[in-house]
């Protein structure tokens, strides 16, 4: 007969949280984002006062407690707790896995805010005209999501540049290490080498307490943080008064990213350009491990779907498009 052993009543979920991170970290796995909110998950059980093993309902209740309405969020809630509980259940029989369904698919691309020329104009000037007015701080945020809109870097890429990775003899960028370990060099077009030195002029003058070799620096003349990033841009966007136009419930830093591509290919197949020659280019400009990635784009937007629409039926015609 199976034996069914129950958890410890005095043992929190806090506590068997902490212990389940602790032990997976020191296997390597960094668990940064998902151990964050397995830990929300596991203050919300204790602060019910729930006792005893994972079940579907906590699982459930947990997932629905956030503010987002948004099912994908609710999904990908229960997908953090998975793991959590298969490693539980092989402690504690009683433990309920929630099914990866349950509250409908975690994983899908969801359609980005593309920005609109105006919008781009509007964020820029918003940034120039930040307080204090005359010291680093506006100009930094003019640069910065300006260079992030004319490149499409990413914005951790964006705010761990050196000043040594930002060649503007050269008009070129180097990426050094990004999200899969890869370095990249990145040719800028003169306008933007133009802005990034009229930055790096100002940037000399200011006189930061400790030596700080990053290109992009706060009023203190340190490194930016992501959070004072992201915190800066929210109140641009508040200030701006935008409205999301894709599945996110706000317009994103990230979104700049796939304007950018969305831009570029348009632009090729306005040009009558052979988009698929020039995919691979953009992919390793993009710092993409594969081009499928990359081609995800073409979804993004309506006026992309109107001209692989139009190819499509010209193909299907016999008609050459190009």
């Amino acid at each position: 007969m199976k034996r069914t052993v129950h958890v410890n009543p005095t043992d929190t979920m806090v506590s068997l949280a902490q212990a389940y991170l602790a032990e997976r970290r020191c296997l390597g796995f960094d668990l940064k984002i998902s151990g964050h909110v397995l830990m929300n998950f596991a203050r919300f059980a204790d602060a019910t006062e729930h006792r005893g093993s994972i079940t579907e309902d906590l699982a459930l209740a947990w997932a629905h407690s956030t503010p987002s309405q948004r099912p994908i969020t609710w999904a990908r809630r229960i997908e953090v707790i998975r793991p959590f509980a298969k490693h539980l259940k092989q402690l504690y029989p009683d433990t309920v896995v929630p099914r990866c369904d349950l509250c409908g698919r975690a994983h899908r691309r969801l359609t980005p805010h593309i920005y609109t020329k105006q919008e781009l104009n509007e964020l820029l000037a918003a940034s120039a005209a930040m307080l204090p007015a005359g010291s680093i701080r506006p100009l930094t945020y003019e640069a910065l999501f300006g260079l992030i809109a004319a490149t499409g870097l990413r914005i951790s890429e964006a705010i761990n540049l050196s000043r040594d990775d930002v060649n503007l003899a050269a008009g070129t960028l180097t990426v050094r290490e990004t999200k899969f370990h890869k370095s990249r060099l990145i040719p800028l077009h003169p306008t933007v080498t133009q802005a990034m030195e009229r930055y790096a002029a100002r940037r000399t003058l200011v006189v930061a307490t400790e030596p700080c070799n990053s290109f992009f620096v706060n009023l203190d003349g340190r490194k930016l943080h992501p959070s004072t990033v992201h915190w800066a841009f929210g109140r641009l966007r508040e200030q701006l008064g935008w409205i999301a136009r894709g599945d996110h419930a706000l317009p994103r830093i990230h979104d700049l990213r796939h304007t950018f591509v969305c831009w570029r290919i348009l632009k090729w197949y306005q040009d009558g350009e052979n988009v698929d020659n020039r995919m691979i280019a953009l992919s390793t400009y993009l710092g993409h491990v594969k081009p499928s990635d990359t081609y995800w784009y073409l979804t993004a937007v309506p006026d992309l779907m109107e001209f692989v629409s139009q190819k499509f039926a010209g193909f299907a015609e016999g008609v050459d498009h190009d």
